[in-house]
């Protein structure tokens, strides 16, 4: 039996999480699920060049965890580009830094700390917000 899988460090929640070609219904395609992990290391290594040493460090975890993660992630956003297939982000042993709240009214999202708690929009005072952590069952679980 393996060790127990170490909780990995994703700065906030994606506020996107399903992509698909255009013109083709999702009940078309076949389904490709990029774990939260496999996304914040394509979002510190690609999108923000961190090295790969400074990317697990953001993580918290060892520099061949974070090897691993990125090629398959690699691999997965290869097959979505190349065959069009249905991308889903979900699931991984992940915690999250940050929060995003968006807003239903404005559509304007805003970065909160865990330990924040807010019932209107800074924008627009609506009340209708929506906790995107929430969305993927991570809340309180998050505050360091």
């Amino acid at each position: 039996m393996g060790r127990p899988q170490k909780n990995r460090r994703v700065y906030t929640p994606p506020i996107f999480t399903d992509f698909k070609p255009a013109g083709i219904s999702v009940k078309d395609l076949k389904k490709i699920s990029l774990t939260l992990d496999e996304f914040e290391a394509i979002r510190l290594s690609d999108f923000l060049g961190m090295s790969q040493e400074e990317a697990s460090e953001e993580m918290e975890i060892s520099r061949p965890t974070f090897t691993r993660l990125i090629e398959a992630a690699r691999k997965k956003l290869a097959d979505f580009l190349i065959n069009g297939k249905f991308l889903n982000l979900e699931g991984g042993n992940i915690h999250f830094r940050k929060n995003v709240i968006k807003c239903q009214k404005c559509e304007q999202t805003f970065h909160i700390s865990f330990d924040i708690n807010i019932k209107y929009c800074p924008y627009c005072n609506s009340s209708e917000l929506i906790n995107l952590a929430g969305g993927f069952g991570h809340g309180k679980c998050c505050i360091e």
